[in-house]
């Protein structure tokens, strides 16, 4: 063992842990994001402002800053993946940024791609940062999948949310219509169905046009209000309509119904087998939105993040 005590094996040791201890003791710097400049601050007010019609409170504003950083964060990660290099999407849109900056030319669309490379229009486009963006997240889920949710879970869940899950009235009805100009009419047409029995066919000629139509099978009050407005609906649901009869007259925002009333279906609890797609859905966004969360936490130790 007499050469481990050679000068030159003492040489090299000492050179492999100094190598180490420089690399303990001075870790190569992470790369910064951030800080945002007051311009984007203040864009994402009035972006909140835009979207609630008041300003964000100082926590509101915190958080947006937070996500707005997490995307700067995974557009450079993104970069740094050349991710551009290899997409469909930010190859169309370099094409198109050329052309309208007519710099096309005679040019092939591999020459203008290139040449959009090579001035870095990647960069400063919004719509391709997006798609970085999307594209490095669908690969971080993939790289840490979710589980499917499981029967139990399932079940779970639509126990917590069987009464937002409880399936709503739904109405079979067919309607005589009366115009504002026409409303002084209401009370004499419908004495005239009453007395000659008229069934909602017989007496459709007595009604005003109404561009939705006449007939409408199984709908909910939110359906009827899309045709009708809500004061038709609240209108006739106190009038305490009954299959088989005649309601009315009911007002809306367009003005006055005769309405029969073929069919009620009370509102009732969902069966499992009905919101089943539903609850699997929504389990697996929130699983997949945890797993992207927390492979975002996991990148954001590989950056040095200035608030």
């Amino acid at each position: 063992m007499r050469w481990l005590k050679k000068p030159w094996i003492h040489f090299i040791v000492l050179g492999f842990l100094l190598f180490y201890l420089q690399g303990f003791m001075f870790p190569e710097p992470k790369p910064v994001i951030g800080p945002l400049n007051e311009a984007r601050e203040e864009a994402l007010v009035q972006q909140w402002f835009k979207a609630t019609g008041r300003l964000p409170s100082d926590e509101q504003r915190a958080r947006m800053i937070a996500a707005e950083l997490d995307r700067d964060m995974l557009f450079q990660r993104a970069l740094d993946l050349e991710l551009y290099l290899y997409d469909t999407v930010v190859y169309q849109r370099l094409l198109r940024n050329m052309r309208f900056l007519q710099m096309a030319g005679d040019r092939s669309d591999q020459e203008l791609y290139e040449q959009a490379l090579e001035m870095r229009l990647h960069l400063g486009d919004e719509v391709i940062k997006r798609r970085m963006i999307q594209v490095l997240e669908q690969l971080l889920v993939a790289a840490n999948p979710p589980a499917q949710p499981t029967e139990m879970e399932i079940a779970a869940e639509f126990e917590q949310r069987r009464e937002e899950l409880r399936r709503p009235s739904r109405y079979s009805i067919e309607h005589l219509y009366f115009n504002r100009e026409r409303e002084d009419q209401v009370d004499e047409v419908i004495a005239t169905v009453q007395a000659q029995k008229l069934s909602p066919d017989q007496a459709r000629e007595l009604s005003s046009p109404f561009l939705p139509g006449y007939r409408f099978k199984r709908q909910t009050p939110d359906q009827l209000a899309r045709h009708f407005g809500a004061a038709f609906v609240m209108n006739l649901q106190q009038a305490g309509p009954q299959a088989g009869q005649w309601v009315g007259p009911v007002r809306s925002t367009y003005g006055q119904h005769y309405v029969w009333v073929s069919e009620i279906e009370p509102e009732r609890d969902a069966t499992l087998e009905e919101v089943r797609s539903l609850l699997q859905r929504d389990l697996e966004s929130r699983a997949r939105s945890a797993a992207l969360e927390g492979s975002i936490a996991r990148l954001r130790e590989d950056y040095e993040v200035i608030k």
